[in-house]
């Protein structure tokens, strides 16, 4: 199961720690959710589930200033377990030292932010979920081509890293190169990114490792990119058929997401950083409705309909 440190959530979101007492490093985060526990502070405990993080507003803090103080330590010490990594108080809302006194009883560290309740829930529901999304690699190149997430993949020594470092010479920026971490972040989005070790390094057989943001500027690269095109180079076969067409789309699938897929052959004096960027584009024209090979179709169609005359 992914998590990550509270700590990292603290310093993302530049949280203050109210409980200096507990570690927020050894606390992990292994849900995307977050809960604010209105319900539970009522009294209903029902599908409560206490792995979450806790976001405490307005609502629930003005509920808790007016409950007596036998009402409190009852609900508290239910609400307020060690499973759960953290309540976080919005508005600077500072909670009451009954709630503290049961927090760090239990291990659960309080965390305070000036940002507004919905406003802070939007940022760490988005920060979660593209953190704890499911994740894998694969071998490949990742180049964000005219705003495009363009994956280059293929046998190694195919020429990926020699096409890449052609499209960041014309402008285009790398995501990463070799090793690509494919996330998951909802039903329709592929987020790629790159390892720490290698981010902004590309390998270049007969030079060695380059680079890019050095030798390029920071604007030859960046952090994350959707995945939306995946080019597979192969070598050329003769005996093989290639779609010249492209009336129908191929797919493959990562994570269970399908993603646009096309198989490029490559042979000498082919200029593979030229067809991957008129592969973004002409993916690019077909979202805005324009589609080629449909448009040579039904001019086919309409010369043949007037030569029928």
């Amino acid at each position: 199961m992914s998590s990550i440190s509270l700590q990292r959530l603290i310093d993302k979101q530049k949280l203050t720690n109210l409980t200096d007492e507990i570690d927020a490093r050894q606390i992990r985060i292994t849900q995307p959710d977050i809960n604010r526990p209105a319900l539970q502070l009522a009294g209903y405990l029902e599908h409560y589930d206490a792995t979450r993080l806790e976001i405490v507003g307005f609502v629930e803090y003005s509920y808790m200033q007016q409950m007596p103080e036998d009402k409190k330590r009852e609900i508290y010490e239910k609400v307020i377990v060690p499973t759960t990594p953290a309540f976080v108080f919005c508005r600077d809302l500072q909670p009451d030292p009954l709630f503290k006194e049961i927090a760090v009883k239990n291990g659960v560290a309080l965390l305070s932010t000036s940002k507004g309740t919905s406003v802070f829930m939007a940022e760490v529901i988005r920060w979660l979920n593209a953190k704890l999304a499911p994740c894998i690699t694969v071998h490949g190149v990742l180049v964000d081509i005219f705003g495009e997430g363009v994956l280059i993949t293929g046998e190694s020594g195919i020429g990926k890293s020699e096409c890449a470092l052609e499209l960041i010479k014309r402008g285009h920026r790398l995501v990463t190169d070799d090793v690509v971490e494919i996330r998951k972040v909802s039903e329709e989005t592929l987020i790629g990114t790159a390892p720490a070790v290698t981010k902004h390094f590309i390998e270049i057989r007969g030079i060695g490792i380059v680079d890019v943001r050095m030798l390029f500027g920071v604007q030859s690269v960046k952090e994350d990119q959707e995945i939306n095109l995946v080019i597979r180079l192969s070598e050329w076969s003769k005996d093989k058929d290639y779609d010249r067409i492209g009336m129908e789309e191929e797919y493959t699938e990562y994570l269970g997401n399908k993603v646009v897929c096309h198989n490029i052959p490559i042979a000498p004096g082919r200029n593979t950083a030229m067809i991957c960027e008129s592969a973004a584009v002409n993916y690019r024209q077909k979202k805005m409705g324009y589609n080629a090979a449909e448009e040579l179709y039904k001019r086919v169609r309409e010369a043949q309909t007037k030569g029928d005359e």
